[in-house]
């Protein structure tokens, strides 16, 4: 049975920016019982804290933070990058310890976003992109996911039966 690596909030944790959870059903609890899931919330993981200021990927991608060419600050200026990396090598590391088969993460975050994360403006305005972990797992062979794609993810790990 593969492994799923998942964000800590669509696994029901509190440890979203505003400490809120993201409620689960379908397949993500189906996989829960079944044991498959390997939470992590990158943010947490690289030192942040709960709740904590809301934070975008400011000029550039979440490649470009990779790359440092980009950075991830909070809303208050204050930059935050290294807690995004040393998240997103923990989330790998977690990843190639449990062997996972792929990756399910939460759309629109700075670490997690699959499709789509905030433009860095604050503005609430999403751009296409991924986040920093996301970026750092795909680059290191690891297929991720968003939660709006679990019925994908099924067929991808071939888990079988309806829900």
């Amino acid at each position: 049975m593969k492994k799923i690596l998942i964000s800590a909030c669509l696994a029901g944790e509190r440890v979203r920016y505003d400490g809120k959870t993201v409620p689960i059903g379908g397949w993500i609890e189906r996989w829960q019982t079944e044991g498959r899931l390997i939470s992590v919330c990158p943010e947490v993981a690289g030192g942040l804290g709960i709740p904590r200021h809301p934070a975008e990927i400011t000029g550039g991608t979440a490649l470009g933070v990779l790359n440092q060419t980009a950075v991830v600050t909070d809303i208050r200026g204050n930059d935050v990058t290294d807690a995004f990396i040393k998240g997103a090598a923990i989330a790998l590391d977690l990843a190639r310890t449990h062997a996972v088969g792929a990756a399910l993460f939460k759309e629109k975050s700075p670490s997690c976003g699959v499709h789509m994360v905030y433009n860095g403006r604050f503005s609430s305005d999403l751009v296409p992109g991924s986040g920093v972990t996301v970026a750092w797992l795909e680059r290191n062979g690891i297929r991720v996911f968003s939660e709006n794609e679990t019925d994908e993810l099924a067929a991808f790990l071939n888990c079988g039966g309806d829900l």
